[in-house]
């Protein structure tokens, strides 16, 4: 029977049955009456489901990694050299034919569908970020599982609540709910999965919704344990502080850890501008460059493949101490694997950076530590204690999650001693960052897109007037082709004071009447953004506070501001203007 009379006669046997009509009609009224159980229920299945998820990707790139090196890799094998360039190139093929929402770590994207496409991430997107990063993992690229992971625990938590046919705000709160559930899994870390997704991803440790984003990761974690064991990540000696000058030293760390930070942003941001800047029908051989970096490093120092927890753990193990050779060999790993990381995530592979931070703080931390127990071996700790302070140093410099990254050490450790050191050093580290980097990395990664994501100030205040309560639709707009002459007699009866300026790709800048009143008396025939040198000035997303729109108003001193999409700021929704903003808090109904 050919599929469109099947689907008439289901519809013309649905239609004659009135009886089971008025039932499906009252479930789905009890269903909407009880959204706020539904949703509690929703939460432990998607905390089972991502837990299930996350526990089959890391069981599947573990055994694929191990086929694909079943052996130790010694120095100078072909296998270290090849494997990851062919595994990139595949996956970049992949990344650029079928999943394109599917590259780098995922929590910029989960955080972008967050904010601006209303929780929404696709099933597709879900499936390739799952394939994609099991190929690149476990060829050897210097990237993390927790990132991607992030992604798809999101991604799944979306796509169930859009098939419940839930309104927006439900699939809005969801997605922290499948990241909280998923960094739990991948990282056997309950409490800093909770404190990840509402510092990072919802960007609001008091959001409302802490409950739910709480039984999703424990039951998550649950399912971990219940499937793999429950064994902390990194086995760790018991620490004590030999001496209290030692906190000297992990604030020397911290430090350290800060510029080390700055450094390994800006230096991945510079890269990945780098490939965003050539030509798109390079796109799909770029990760082959990241997979070509890590080969030819691999080649000479093994140790650079892969996320490196084996390493890490080496490291964390160490009681005694070091000599200056072993010191040596962990400051070259730290730039070895800052340089590839950078390099594999800057040209578009799939993968996070959560896993490789740890390594290289691993690495920095014990470079310092083992270097101060050769100056000062009867006022310092054991190197392993460094390298586990020095972990969460330069998450805290590189993330920029502070709370989270202390909490996370402790669950990776469960050496609650450690616990000063690792916050004198996570402050230092994060603060030094936040004052030499000024955009965290997933902001500026997303900038680099061309999307801008909304502030803590932006998220934090619910319930306040919005920029979108006061714009209105922008019905004078100026070419950036026509002359001064015509743009003022376009503009000759506006009640405005300055207006948009537009050429074939949208936004160029706005024009004041007095900027172009100088341009029509320098140049009245030549092309308007020339004569008058329109420039990108300050403006507006539709979800900012309308208070943000009367400080910048006055910062500028202009009266009228350009309100943008998120996604592209050369994309122009609307025009705000003083009077709108007076409008709308009431000042004209006081005048009249």
């Amino acid at each position: 029977m050919p599929f469109s009379a099947a689907t008439r006669r289901l519809l013309d046997w649905w239609n004659a049955q009135p009886a089971i009509k008025t039932r499906a009609r009252k479930l789905a009224i009890q269903i909407r009456h009880r959204e706020d159980q539904l949703f509690m229920v929703l939460t432990l299945v998607i905390g089972a489901v991502v837990g299930l998820t996350i526990v089959a990707f890391i069981v599947l790139t573990e055994s694929l990694g191990s086929w694909m090196f079943p052996d130790a890799v010694a120095p100078y094998s072909l296998r270290s050299l090849l494997i990851p360039v062919i595994g990139a190139l595949v996956t970049g093929i992949l990344l650029y034919r079928f999943f394109p929402e599917a590259r780098g770590s995922g929590i910029p994207q989960t955080k972008v569908a967050l904010a601006v496409h209303g929780g929404k991430i696709t099933l597709r997107t879900v499936l390739g970020k799952f394939g994609t990063s099991v190929g690149s993992l476990a060829s050897g690229i210097a990237l993390g599982r927790e990132g991607p992971s992030v992604q798809i625990g999101a991604g799944i938590a979306s796509v169930m609540g859009r098939a419940l046919g839930l309104k927006r705000k439900k699939i809005e709160s969801l997605v922290p709910v499948g990241a909280s559930a998923a960094l739990a899994a991948a990282f056997n870390t309950p409490i800093a999965a909770v404190l990840f997704s509402l510092e990072e991803v919802m960007g609001n440790l008091h959001a409302p919704l802490l409950g739910s984003v709480v039984l999703a990761s424990a039951m998550a974690w649950m399912v971990l344990n219940l499937v793999l064991g429950d064994e902390a990540l990194f086995s760790v000696p018991e620490y004590q502080l030999v001496h209290f000058s030692e906190l000297a030293i992990y604030a020397f760390l911290g430090v350290a850890g800060g510029f080390v930070s700055v450094f390994f942003v800006r230096l991945l941001l510079r890269i990945r501008q780098y490939f965003l800047d050539m030509p798109e029908r390079t796109r799909w051989v770029q990760p082959a460059a990241g997979g070509l970096a890590v080969g030819i490093m691999a080649f000479f120092v093994p140790g650079v493949l892969g996320v490196g927890y084996d390493i890490v753990g080496d490291q964390l193990a160490r009681t005694d101490s070091v000599a200056a050779t072993v010191v040596a060999a962990m400051a070259v790993m730290l730039l070895l694997k800052l340089v590839a990381t950078a390099t594999c995530y800057g040209s578009g592979n799939a993968g996070g950076i959560f896993g490789p931070s740890l390594f290289i703080g691993a690495m920095l931390g014990g470079t310092v530590g083992g270097a101060a127990n050769l100056v000062f071996p009867d006022y310092t700790g054991a190197v392993g204690a460094y390298a586990l302070v020095g972990m969460g140093t330069a998450f805290a410099g590189i993330i920029r999650v502070p709370f989270t990254s202390v909490i996370m050490i402790f669950e990776l450790t469960r050496d609650y001693a450690i616990i000063v050191p690792l916050m004198i050093s996570n402050i230092l580290s994060y603060l030094i960052s936040r004052r030499y980097q000024k955009k965290p990395i997933y902001e500026a990664l997303a900038e680099q897109d061309g999307i801008h994501l909304p502030t803590a100030a932006t998220r934090h205040r619910e319930g306040r007037l919005r920029v979108r309560s006061a714009m209105r639709v922008p019905t004078e707009m100026l070419e950036a082709d026509m002359t001064p002459a015509q743009a003022r007699e376009r503009v000759r009866n506006s009640p405005w004071r300055a207006w948009p300026v537009v050429d074939g790709r949208g936004l160029v800048g706005m024009i004041g009447g007095a900027d172009l009143a100088a341009a029509e008396a320098r140049d009245a025939h030549g092309r308007l953004v020339d004569a008058a040198d329109v420039r990108a000035g300050p403006h507006l997303h539709d979800d900012h506070l309308l208070d943000l729109a009367l400080e910048r108003m006055g910062e500028a001193r202009v009266d009228v501001l350009p309100v943008v999409s998120r996604l592209d700021v050369r994309r122009l929704v609307g025009v705000v203007g003083l009077e709108d903003v007076m409008r709308v808090y009431g000042f004209r109904e006081l005048r009249e």
